[in-house]
């Protein structure tokens, strides 16, 4: 298939993952809110939802994950976690009765989490079988999709907030993932199932040990991801004199950097091994944690943004890649798991933040420095017995040395 064709049948997916993201991007900052305010549930229980959420979600997204792998589906699955959003977040808007809601989040919002990864399993079928030396920088992309939809996701939310209450803005979020299930209804074709061999037999799923190694790595990243973002307003305000404003300037300084990264990752991608990039993006993390740690004033963090978002786009816009690399004909599962790295980290990220609330929101990033130093190391100990090479001219893994591999 022609780079043209390709582009025709990535483009439609393009709107799914900006749809999907803008559905994310208007709830996810506002749920602790929503509960706590419309919903008038007690610490614990807003504590439990966020728990349940996570949990849910990671448990629905294997799940799914390894029956797309199996049969010819994909397309399919899409469509029902969208729908599953749309009904999940239309219900959300009227609903205020906190057990149905935390129903509605382990079903219906759980089945709508599998919609990232199993879009980003769908992207690796159609440009792994179509234009394999591009698949790394098709997917990295993508992922650029994702971030631009989240960069003005959170001020839409607002908007809608203030305009509508909680109604609006989840009433928002249903449109949109309705919008996505129209857009894969009408414009993806059904893919076939990666997992079954020339003649339709079904090969082994059993990932390569040092798959696991290099996942303990993810969630040790993803952790600090989280716990950096949620002591950053604190710890602006309460070790450096700036104030919640000031958060928001950094935030979107970061992610305003992040998008032509990942681009650019994309690009080198097809020229230099996935694993450099990724570990290097990762020493950037270890920089921009010293920065913070030893920050004395607001412009210190704002320089310190440069090797933080060099971190995040290479572990986010290609960390999905170097995973797909080491499972090609498990997309589904390969994705599934990475994208589960960060409800993972989500939850291993609370403690610590109460730790940090308890002695002070400098130690939040000290504790951040100690785990992305351990997870470069895990990251630069795992060496896949088959590495992955980078998605440029003669890239690909022969099929028969990636199921060695697994």
């Amino acid at each position: 298939m022609s780079l043209p064709q390709v582009t025709r049948r990535l483009l439609p997916l393009g709107l799914v993952f900006l749809t999907t993201g803008i559905a994310t991007a208007v709830v996810g900052p506002f749920v602790g809110l929503f509960l706590s305010t419309a919903v008038d549930a007690t610490p614990i229980q807003v504590t439990f939802f966020l728990v349940v959420s996570s949990l849910s979600g990671v448990l629905m997204s294997w799940a799914i994950g390894r029956i797309s792998d199996r049969r010819p589906m994909r397309r399919t699955l899409l469509i029902i976690a969208a729908l599953a959003g749309c009904a999940g977040s239309g219900l959300t808007a009227v609903v205020r009765d906190y057990w149905v809601l935390l129903a509605l989040t382990a079903t219906a919002t759980a089945i709508a989490g599998s919609l990232f990864p199993q879009s980003f399993a769908y992207a690796r079928q159609v440009l792994q079988r179509d234009d394999p030396a591009r698949a790394a920088m098709g997917i990295s992309t993508l992922r650029t999709v994702f971030s631009v939809a989240w960069v003005g996701g959170p001020s839409l939310a607002a908007a809608l907030l203030a305009t509508g209450g909680f109604e609006f803005v989840f009433g928002a979020a249903s449109i949109t993932y309705l919008i996505a299930a129209l857009v894969a209804i009408r414009w993806l074709p059904e893919v076939e199932a990666p997992a079954a061999s020339h003649d339709g037999r079904q090969v082994s799923g059993k990932a390569p040990r040092v798959l696991f190694v290099i996942l303990a790595g993810f969630v040790l990243l993803q952790t600090a991801m989280v716990l950096g973002v949620q002591a950053l307003p604190l710890y602006l305000s309460a070790e450096l004199g700036g104030s919640v404003g000031d958060a928001g300037l950094l935030l979107g300084l970061c992610a305003a950097l992040e998008i032509p990264l990942m681009l650019g990752f994309g690009w080198l991608s097809t020229r230099v091994p996935l694993r450099l990039i990724i570990i290097g993006g990762t020493a950037c993390a270890v920089v921009y944690h010293v920065l913070t740690v030893t920050a004395s004033s607001v412009w210190m963090l704002a320089v310190a943004q440069l090797p933080n978002a060099v971190f995040i786009a290479a572990t986010s816009g290609l960390g999905i890649s170097y995973v797909q690399d080491m499972m090609p004909r498990f997309p589904g599962r390969a994705t599934t798991m990475f994208t589960n790295t960060f409800p993972i980290g989500n939850i291993l990220a609370a403690p610590l933040f109460g730790l940090a609330q308890q002695y002070g929101f400098r130690l939040a990033y000290l504790m951040n420095l100690i785990l992305v130093a351990l997870g470069l190391l895990l990251l630069v100990v795992a060496r896949p017995r088959t590495a992955p090479e980078p998605s440029g001219p003669g890239a690909g893994i022969p099929e028969k040395v990636a199921e060695q591999a697994q």
